[in-house]
């Protein structure tokens, strides 16, 4: 417990998933949550479980791609909050499809809200952050960031994006002040809707292949099975506190041995 306390955090496509799980554990570890998503209605539920917890959260609806929204989030969480200690971008989007049938429209589209947003949002940060000389950015990137997987040439590229924007972003804020630190974390296969809707994908796309099997696969893609949203928030906590002082441009693995095979 405490272990964020006094500290003001926001977790982007905070509604569901690995999202929700980070926004929940923070408020749990003493932080004020600004819990941002497009999904309005989950947004709310998820900031209504963390105030009836006695916890400290509020809700924005955010489209990602829009960087005028982006900083109206940043300055709200400033004013509501009373500063900015914390941002964590975790919204992304998945697509499953064949490479030679991704248009480019789609392929944007994916690298719009993996990777530019994730950039608009640690400048805006920065600017807060350098004000007072200290503060945490944590990118959720991807084990597929390193190690191909077929249907995902769009995801896999933005999150090896995500990666080295991250370790480029921790040097250059090093040189500026030494109490901003910036990484990345990186989940295996986890239990959340995203993974859901591509394993209903990959069935769709293998007409022949039962759900069940599909489902098989992707339990065995890491040693330890599929993970939980928890797992990856337990991580993200870690980053965002203090004990994490010393830690800037590391790939945080969480993966259940997904890397070993």
């Amino acid at each position: 417990m405490d272990r964020l306390k006094g500290k003001s955090l926001i977790v982007t496509g905070g509604a569901n998933g690995i999202g929700r799980a980070i926004a929940q554990l923070a408020a749990s570890e003493g932080a004020r949550v600004m819990i941002t998503d497009i999904d309005v209605a989950g947004g709310n539920i998820v900031r209504d479980h963390i105030l009836a917890a006695g916890g400290k959260a509020a809700f924005m609806q955010h489209d990602i791609t829009d960087s005028a929204r982006t900083t109206q989030i940043i300055e709200a969480t400033v004013v509501e909050f009373g500063g900015l200690d914390v941002l964590v971008n975790n919204a992304g989007i998945q697509l499953t499809c064949p490479l030679l049938q991704i248009t480019l429209e789609q392929w944007r589209r994916v690298f719009s809200v993996n990777v530019e947003a994730a950039f608009v949002g640690t400048q805006c940060a920065l600017k807060q952050m350098i004000k007072t000389g200290t503060g945490s950015i944590i990118n959720i990137s991807s084990t597929l960031s390193s190690v191909p997987l077929e249907l995902n040439a769009a995801y896999c590229a933005s999150k090896a994006a995500v990666t080295q924007l991250t370790k480029v972003t921790a040097l250059e804020m090093a040189s500026v002040s030494r109490g901003i630190r910036v990484n990345s974390v990186h989940p295996g296969v986890i239990a959340t809707p995203m993974v859901e809707r591509e394993m209903a994908d990959v069935a769709r796309l293998r007409e022949s292949t039962p759900q069940e099997t599909i489902d098989a696969e992707f339990d065995d893609i890491c040693p330890l099975g599929i993970g939980a949203p928890e797992d990856i928030a337990y991580g993200v906590i870690y980053l965002a506190s203090d004990e994490a002082k010393y830690v800037t441009g590391t790939e945080l693995i969480i993966d259940g041995g997904h890397l070993l095979k």
